[in-house]
């Protein structure tokens, strides 16, 4: 039987009964559909996943030889094969007393050599070794990359502010100069430290800006600040050189590890840097415990596999277009836009590793924000709107020691209360004559205008309070879960051919959008917004 048979026959088999049955009929649910994985505990009860189907489940998945592929990934294999090279991010946070060997060679070797540069000069920087051309201490530290290499930075530097104790963040990524030019305006340039990441150093988002952020800081510190306030994370330290930075400071990175993985390693530098190497290891430590646990916990106990598993469920087999990722902890806000992109550009796909066409959805469309605000924008259309859309909690049992409980409270009794009420909805009894709300002003019968007919899928990931640990294994529990949906679709989740598409249009389209010239080979289209844009800007008023 084909995986498209497979994921068919699932949907044959839904429960006929809704979620609130299913725990009316099983007084033991919550905890027959929930998993610990250390601090984590990860419950999708408030699903339609059933016995029946969870057994389901587990078989597509040893069918489709998930753990096998498993096993390849976290031992080095090429399982990247459009590539030709292995997809070993977990590299990253294995200790280094581990080896781990591709084609012949320890990995192990470069990882704890490049780690240990790493914290070399970020115990520098904070403690002062390291300065400034003109100053004696670095006060901000811009981090200039794009896609991963800005979202990964980003978002786990303000998930873990309240560990910071060094140099003061910040981000450029956009193209668009009014990023760049907010971004610099408070700053200084004699105490600022700028970190270009760009594996190739030639991303031509990142090496504009880059190119412009020198030029800030030539004018405001002088030539001399270049080598001594410029790092890179690159592999081409040749091109670093030519763009005048030290040597000493480029850490690179191997091939085998994508973008939207690369937190872990020098990426990193930025998170590093603000709250030392001691809470970056921790960091480390909780992801390696996730990998720890995905490679050796039973299926029926696998938090990751059985994460994927509900995501293949909902989407693949229920048809919910898309997924909304709600975390009730307001240092989490930028987390759906990282997992946005770890989802839809891993499994975005339309072949198979064979390069057929899938037969099959591939992945549904990610987006969420945070919960509390959530509540008063869209989630009137997760209660009441005519798409299901599976929901995603994430919450801390416990706020950070310095912020007030009763706000925490409230936090976490909304949480529960969301997900509660898009189970059980409301209005919707056998006897609705004793549910009637009529309109005092205008005698209108507001009973269906209330109801909310729940029976909405939700699941819920809660873990006792964010730290650099706990955000590890959160982020390492979404990179495996992604890597099972697509191993189960039989589907590459490490290229993304895709993504070049649109760079390379953009390289041919830059000369005439700076001249007024016709070319060939756009669209109609194309070339009327061309002929718009240079008639504005001959504007005098412009």
């Amino acid at each position: 039987m084909s995986r498209l048979e497979r994921l068919s026959a699932l949907g044959k088999r839904q429960p006929s009964k809704t979620i609130h049955q299913l725990f009316l009929q099983d007084t033991k649910r919550a905890e027959r559909f929930s998993v610990h994985a250390s601090d984590l505990l990860f419950d999708f009860s408030k699903t339609s996943i059933d016995g029946d189907v969870l057994s389901s489940l587990l078989s597509l998945a040893d069918s489709c030889g998930v753990m096998k592929k498993r096993d390849q990934m976290l031992s080095g294999q090429k399982i990247n094969q459009t590539e030709n090279r292995p997809a070993l991010h977990t590299a990253l946070r294995r200790p280094c007393s581990q080896p781990l060997y591709v084609d012949g060679m320890d990995v192990m070797d470069d990882v704890t050599t490049t780690r240990r540069r790493m914290e070399k000069f970020s115990d520098g920087i904070r403690r002062g070794s390291i300065k400034p051309a003109t100053a004696d201490q670095f006060t901000d530290v811009v981090n200039i990359g794009i896609g991963g290499s800005d979202l990964g930075p980003e978002m786990t530097t303000l998930a873990l502010a309240n560990f910071r104790d060094g140099p003061t963040p910040h981000f450029i990524s956009n193209i668009d100069g009014a990023q760049a030019t907010e971004c610099l305006r408070p700053l200084n340039p004699k105490t600022t430290l700028v970190i270009v990441a760009s594996k190739t150093f030639t991303t031509i988002e990142t090496m504009t800006n880059a190119a412009y952020v020198r030029e800030w800081m030539q004018t405001g510190a002088g030539e001399s600040s270049i080598p001594r306030q410029f790092a890179a994370v690159s592999s081409d330290v040749m091109k670093c050189v030519e763009f005048g930075l030290n040597a000493q400071q480029v850490f690179g990175f191997s091939d085998w590890v994508g973008g939207r993985y690369s937190i872990w390693g020098p990426i990193g530098l930025s998170l590093m840097i603000t709250m030392g190497q001691d809470k970056f290891r921790q960091f480390l430590d909780g992801a390696y415990e996730m990998d720890d646990h995905f490679a050796h916990a039973p299926p029926e106990d696998n938090l990751p596999l059985l994460h994927g598993l509900v995501g293949i469920w909902h989407h693949q087999v229920c048809r919910y277009p898309t997924r909304a990722i709600l975390p009730f902890d307001y240092r989490l806000r930028r987390l759906p836009a990282y997992l946005q992109q770890l989802i839809m550009e891993s499994n975005g796909k339309s072949v198979t590793m064979d390069g057929e066409d899938l037969l099959s959805d591939s992945s549904p469309v990610i987006w969420g924000e945070v919960g509390t605000n959530g509540q008063h924008a869209f989630f009137q259309a997760l209660h009441q709107g005519t798409q299901v859309i599976p929901c995603e909690f994430l919450v801390a049992a416990m706020g950070q020691a310095h912020e007030p409980k009763p706000h925490h409270d409230l936090l976490v009794a909304n949480c529960l209360a969301q997900s509660e009420a898009l189970m059980t909805g409301q209005g919707n009894s056998d006897q609705p004559e004793k549910n009637r709300h009529w309109s005092a002003a205008t005698n209108i019968d507001l009973t269906p205008h209330r109801r909310c007919g729940g029976n909405r899928p939700s699941t819920t990931l809660i873990y006792p309070r964010l730290t650099p640990f706990t955000l590890g294994q959160i982020l390492a529990l979404y990179e495996h879960s992604t890597f099972v949906e697509g191993a189960i679709l039989d589907i590459n989740s490490f290229d993304q051919w895709g993504v070049e598409l649109g760079k390379e249009k953009a390289k041919s389209l830059l000369s005439a959008v700076e001249v007024a010239q016709e070319l060939e080979s756009v669209s109609g289209s194309t070339a009327r917004l061309l002929e718009f844009i240079h008639t504005a800007r001959r504007r005098p008023e412009f």
